[in-house]
Formats: structure tokens, C-alpha cells, sequence
């Protein structure tokens, strides 16, 4: 059976529209243009609704023959979403106050798809989380109130099943997938006090043992959550708006990453600067991150928070998996020329280096085959449009709005996990007749007097750095606990291996006990010294090893290997005294 036909979403100043995806990249006959302003549309999570508002009523449609499901009179709606299973839809409006009711109206509401029933009005006065969270099943509903968490059993919104109540709760991340059901939260810090991200099993929120892990952080004034699909660990990206010290335009970032078998670490970057973009695999297992100044680095982490591939430096700001996870896009958007470099994440090798110029949004198709680059307003206003690309780098459609018109917003038709099968990856670009937009190699002007001339060395003012696969040097440098557990090991064998001292007669030629194997000064102040610098050599030893390994030492580490002379020569006075 064939695969289906993804369908693409269209919103702008000319209306909304659906549009059949590759390979066809053409008008749907199932649905008309609606040609009044829209201020938001969505799918459901399964692909098979389709809605959107007009200033007038929001409609539902069924996305397989383009029939209307429901309409709802709600003209002033500008934020709609539909639960997992579709069976709710959520409306938000601005919440405003009037003469007749001081108080403001309920501006959250939440209705019946099916049916067009009111299910319950609520209060939500910001758009920050104005959405209830659900769990895939449908079983639990979160949503915060006066930074505390209500539960909801079962789309029971007229009871409040279990409250969490942690001082200032700022936002949430409810876990996906089936039971049990997780959820971390975020408490900013106040008074001096460390901001912290906890995470709970439902329904274990009360008692301090309650928490699964916790992680306690300075320099955070907002978060973001990211759980990856099998619910068992999250990156905390906290971020300040001011870097203090002056290095950074853009504030400050770290990551953080919390498992719910406790384990919590902060995920050391080697460059220093802002942090882009972060995203996990769909395998749950990695993990990629763009960060640094620019050039910008990108790599790939394990669940041990340890680099198992360095893509190098380029000028990129975000990172893309495919849905079926074995392929990967790093793009620079927005203030950069729109590069894309297009990975293997399997064999770790570049498949292709497309470049969609002034674009604002990447989106996978759930294909796995095809990309959309789009630049839409306002972020952009000239030249607004839509593209998409084989991954190879080919285009197979470009899609420009009239002059005078906008492009607002382009979504893909989502699809189940298994519609779409992982396919070959092919490294050999597909036919089009559009071309290609890889850019060819480029040098640098010459003018022409000195065109006879041989070229000179160019200088950049970055020097790239090539990608580096780190998995063999993860593997021969484990974690501390691991070494340490190592050295325990290799010291009770040689301890059993040594052998015992015989019960001779003492000679010239006894052996020398390891108390006497070093010389001594005689002063004990002095031999205190002489041990103390060679343990700092023999701490320079072991980074060189971890250095001829593969790894990035860091700052401090490289200064004390330039020690290493000093170090020695004031050994060699010791040793020979005054």
C-alpha cells in the first residue's frame, strides 16, 4: 500500500489554504481557500482534523475529504489546540475587563469536538502556558494556576483531582508517552536563593522524598523543558537576559540534564558563548547541541552527557532530526545566510550542504524525505514564500506569495509513529527541475592585474574547525566513578601479585622497601615538596594521555600543561638541595 500524500497548511494576508505535499506539491481539491484573515490554525496530533479561525468563527475540518466536522461563534478566538485523541478543543482569546463585568469574562474554553458542546469556561489571563497539557492518553490533564499545578482526571474539568504545591511555580513539562505519568517543574530562585527544576511521578507531588531528581541552578530567569519520547530524562536550558560579564549580547545559557533515576549533570560545552538550539533524538539516546560564538559548534551527546561527535565550527544557530531520527539538519536562519548542512547521524557523514537564502522556518516533512524553508512576516516582509527540498539539496517546488502579500505561517500535516518507514539514505542528489541550491565552491576576488600572478595563502578571521568523531575517545576516557572504581581494581591485583618478603638474613643485596625506594633529603620539609611536585607531573602526564586520546581539555587544564618545564626544574633543584 502506498504511502499518504502529506498535506501542507497555508496562512497569510491572501487567506488559509491546504495544499497537497510532495511528490505532487500541488492545490487539494478537498478544500477551498478561505480568503479572510486568519489568526491561527493547527493540526491535530494524528493529522486527521485540521482547523483554523477567520475573525468571524473557528471551523474544523476532517483533513481526509475536507468535510466540516464543527463550527464554532467564537470571532475574537487567536490561540486554538486540540488534546491527543481530539477529544477536546482548546480556544483562548485576550482576557479583557468591561462596564458590565468588571470582573472579565472567561476567555479559556474548552468544547466537545465532536459534539460542539461547551466542556468548561476558565480564567487565563497570560499566554504564557494557556494551554492544558495532556498525557498521550488523555488520562491526565495539567495546567498552572497561580504558580501551582492542578491535575484533571479522566477530562474531568470540574474537579481538581491533585494540586502541587511548590512555592512560585513558573512553568512545567509533562512528560509523553504511557504510564507513569512525570512531570518537571520550575521554581525561579528569589532572595539569593538557587533557582531549581524538579521532577514527580503522579500521583507521589507531596513529602520531601517525593521529587525523582532535582537540580539546583543559579543565572536562570526562564527555562525550557525538553523531554525526550521515552520519558526518562530532561534538558533544562536556563538562560539569563544579562551576561554580567560582558562576553555576550545575547545573556547567558546553560544546560542542565536531569534523568528520573536521579542522576542530574550540567552538560560541559567546549566553546564558550550562547547556547542556540537544543533537540533530542527520536531515539531518546542522544541528544545534539548548537552552541558557542560564532562560528558556532555543534554536537552530539550521549545519556552520559559525554560529545560522541563534534560537526565542527559554521555559521549555524539551530538543529533539525528527522522524524524517523537518521537524519539531521544544522541551519543558519534569521541574521545568517541560510546554510544547511545535511548529516548521516549513523555514519556521521554529510549528505548535502543546501542553502535557502533569507529564510525564517525549517520544518521536516514527516516523510523524512523532503524539508520546508519558508520565509515568513514579520520577521521578513520582502520576498516572503516557501521551498522544499529533497534531502539530497534538490528543489522540487517554490511557492512565492503576490507582491503586496504575506506569508504568516506554513505547517506540515502530522502523522503517527510507522506511517512512514526509515528508507536508504542516498547520497546522490535527486532529479529536479528547479536545480540544485547547493552553492558551489567559492574564492575569494582577485583583481585582474593580479590574476597572472600565483594565489596567495588566504587569511581568515575564524579558523574552521574540522568535524571529529569522539566515540572512541568517550570510550577511552570514562567518567571519574569509572576511573576511580579502575584504579581500585588495578590496585587490589597488584597487591595480590606482589610477593611476600623472605625471611632471610639480612645482605648488601636485600631489597628496598617502598618507604626507602625514594632517596631522602633528610629534611622533611623539602621531601614534602618533592612529593607534592610530582604529583602535579604526574597529573600533566595523565591530560596528556586524555589529549592524544581525542579530548578538549579545557582552560585551566592546557595552563597546567604549560607548567610542565617549571615544574621540572624546581623538581630537579630539590632533588639536588642546597
Amino acid at each position: 500500500m502506498a504511502p499518504p500524500v502529506p498535506l501542507l497548511a497555508v496562512r497569510g494576508s491572501e487567506g488559509t489554504s491546504v495544499v497537497c505535499g510532495p511528490p505532487q506539491c500541488g492545490t487539494d481539491a478537498a478544500f477551498q481557500r478561505d480568503q479572510r484573515v486568519s489568526r491561527c490554525m493547527t493540526f491535530s496530533k494524528d493529522g486527521t482534523l485540521f482547523g483554523w479561525t477567520n475573525g468571524q468563527n473557528v471551523s474544523v475540518v476532517k483533513t481526509c475529504d475536507g468535510s466540516v466536522l464543527s463550527t464554532f461563534d467564537l470571532p475574537k478566538t487567536c490561540l486554538l489546540q486540540f488534546s491527543p485523541l481530539n477529544n477536546v478543543l482548546v480556544t483562548w482569546q485576550p482576557y479583557t475587563k468591561t462596564q458590565d463585568s468588571p470582573q472579565g469574562d472567561t476567555n479559556l474554553r474548552l468544547w466537545d469536538t465532536r459534539s460542539g458542546q461547551l466542556i468548561r469556561s476558565l480564567f487565563q489571563k497570560k499566554v504564557e502556558e494557556w494551554c492544558p497539557s495532556w498525557s498521550d492518553d488523555e488520562q491526565l490533564a495539567v495546567r498552572i494556576v497561580n504558580n501551582e499545578l492542578h491535575f484533571y482526571e479522566n477530562n474531568n474539568f470540574d474537579t481538581i483531582a491533585n494540586k502541587l504545591h511548590l512555592q512560585k511555580v513558573s512553568s512545567f513539562a509533562l512528560s509523553p508517552g504511557a504510564p507513569p505519568y512525570k512531570v518537571a517543574v520550575y521554581v525561579p530562585g528569589i532572595k539569593g536563593a538557587p533557582s531549581f527544576v524538579r521532577l514527580y511521578q503522579y500521583p507521589s507531588l507531596g513529602g520531601p522524598t517525593a521529587a525523582l531528581a532535582n537540580k539546583s541552578f543559579f543565572k536562570a530567569d526562564r527555562v525550557c523543558l525538553q523531554w525526550n519520547q521515552k520519558a526518562s530524562c530532561v534538558l533544562v536550558t536556563a538562560s539569563c537576559d544579562v551576561d554580567k560579564s560582558g562576553a555576550s549580547y545575547y545573556g547567558q545559557q546553560t544546560l542542565h540534564f536531569l534523568s528520573v533515576g536521579g542522576e542530574t549533570a550540567i552538560v560541559q560545552l567546549a566553546k564558550n558563548g550562547p547556547i542556540y538550539d537544543v533537540c533530542w533524538s527520536p531515539s531518546s539516546s542522544e541528544f545534539c547541541v548548537v552552541y558557542g560564538f560564532m562560528p558556532a559548534k555543534a554536537s552530539i551527546f550521549n545519556l552520559r552527557c559525554e560529545p560522541v561527535f563534534d560537526f565542527g565550527t559554521g555559521p549555524r544557530n539551530s538543529a533539525y532530526y528527522s522524524p524517523q531520527g537518521h537524519l539531521l539538519v544544522l541551519a543558519g536562519f534569521g541574521n545568517l545566510q541560510g546554510q544547511m548542512e545535511v548529516w548521516d547521524v549513523k555514519k556521521y557523514k554529510q549528505v548535502s550542504k543546501p542553502q535557502a537564502a533569507d529564510s525564517t522556518f525549517l520544518s521536516w516533512c514527516p516523510d523524512g524525505e523532503h524539508l520546508l524553508t519558508a520565509t515568513c512576516s514579520p520577521r521578513l516582509r520582502v520576498s516572503n514564500g516557501y521551498q522544499i527540498f529533497h534531502y539530497t539539496g534538490a528543489v522540487l517546488h517554490r511557492q512565492e506569495v503576490g507582491v503586496g502579500s504575506e506569508l504568516w505561517e506554513v505547517q506540515w500535516q502530522p502523522f503517527p509513529a510507522g506511517v512512514f518507514p526509515e528508507r536508504p539514505i542516498k547520497y546522490q542528489e535527486a532529479p529536479s527541475e528547479l536545480g540544485s541550491t547547493q552553492a558551489p565552491p567559492t574564492q575569494a576576488y582577485r583583481p585582474p592585474a593580479l590574476r597572472h600572478l600565483p594565489a596567495a595563502p588566504s587569511t581568515k578571521l575564524h579558523e574552521e574547525e574540522p568535524p571529529q568523531d569522539l566515540r572512541s575517545a568517550a570510550e577511552k576516557n570514562p567518567s571519574k566513578a569509572a576511573l576511580k572504581n579502575q584504579r581500585k581494581r588495578e590496585a587490589k591485583k597488584a597487591a595480590r601479585q606482589e610477593p611476600k618478603p623472605e625471611t632471610a638474613a639480612p645482605s648488601n643485596s636485600a631489597p628496598v622497601s617502598s618507604s626507602q625506594s625514594e632517596p631522602s633529603s633528610g629534611n622533611p620539609e623539602t621531601d614534602k615538596k618533592i612529593r607534592n611536585v610530582k604529583k602535579k607531573l604526574k597529573a600533566i602526564e595523565e591530560l596528556k594521555e586524555q589529549q592524544e586520546a581525542g579530548k578538549v581539555l579545557q582552560k585551566n587544564q592546557l595552563e597546567k600543561l604549560q607548567k610542565e618545564a617549571e615544574l621540572l626544574k624546581e623538581l630537579s633543584e630539590l632533588q639536588v638541595g642546597p
